[in-house]
């Protein structure tokens, strides 16, 4: 099945907090079996956001630079997300950036590679791997 990545797992790993051992592994797999993770631009923009506040704009763009090797492939909003995810924020109060993640992981039928705890709204319809 389809591993969709939220911003939470990617800092986890980017900063080796809990978690990174499983994002690591999820890479390897991804790498080995030639299988890409989904990220939703959304959620790669709040990425970049975090790296640029914390870390500054040339050790961010550095980082970015990295990140472009993993096997990540970087998923466009297009209107079926865009409308998934406009549920999740009327239906469901998740923020605003986690509806993307979420909606990229119901309409590709994937499972959410998080450790986000807001995710437990959503546990019955979409499968949650917690990092």
């Amino acid at each position: 099945m389809v591993k969709v990545l939220d911003a939470s797992a990617l800092m986890a790993y980017l900063e080796k907090e809990t978690g990174y051992d499983k994002v690591r592994d999820l890479f390897i797999k991804a790498s080995e079996s030639g299988k890409h993770i989904l990220m939703s631009t959304v959620n790669w923009g709040e990425v970049l956001y975090v790296l640029i506040r914390d870390h500054g704009l040339e050790e961010a763009q550095k980082i970015e630079k990295i990140v472009e090797t993993f096997p990540i492939e970087f998923v466009p909003v297009d209107l079926a997300i865009a409308k998934q995810a406009a549920l999740y924020k009327a239906i469901k109060k998740l923020p605003y950036a986690d509806c993307f993640v979420a909606a990229l992981a119901k309409t590709h039928k994937g499972e959410l590679v998080t450790g986000d705890k807001e995710f437990k709204l959503i546990e019955n319809e979409i499968k949650v791997i917690w990092v």
